[in-house]
């Protein structure tokens, strides 16, 4: 396990009707604090959040999700959740919460590199991320 660093993530979801605990994934958060790395990367498609939910605002979505990202980069942009630690940050973004953007619980690994990672975990999680087979 030479030159491996743990790291955790989290899949980011669109939950149209939080009732129905139906989601489609669209992002994944990764936090490896050994190498100084808090990122997330998305992938909304609109054609399939549009096929499961017709109703939803996709611009309001949209700003929602960039909110994560600012959050994730940090930085007078984000407010003052900006201001803290990327790893208080990578736990304030994956707290459970109750809206129309969610997060699955996080889990742990090892990685070389959380930017090669986050790349894979995207493909992985998200169908129609930038290098999906099929």
């Amino acid at each position: 396990m030479r030159d491996c660093h743990a790291y955790d993530y989290a899949v980011i979801r669109v939950v149209p009707h939080v009732e129905r605990e139906e989601f489609i994934n669209v992002g994944v958060i990764v936090s490896c604090p050994s190498r100084g790395f808090l990122a997330t990367r998305m992938h909304l498609d609109p054609t399939r959040v549009a096929a499961f939910a017709p109703t939803l605002d996709l611009d309001l979505v949209r700003r929602h999700l960039a909110s994560f990202e600012a959050v994730s980069r940090g930085g007078e942009d984000a407010g003052p959740i900006g201001a803290l630690p990327a790893r208080q940050r990578f736990h304030w973004l994956v707290a459970p919460r109750s809206t129309v953007i969610q997060t699955s619980p996080a889990h742990t690994g090892w990685c070389r590199d959380p930017d090669e990672t986050i790349g894979k975990l995207l493909r992985q999680y998200v169908a129609g991320a930038p290098g999906d087979v099929g």
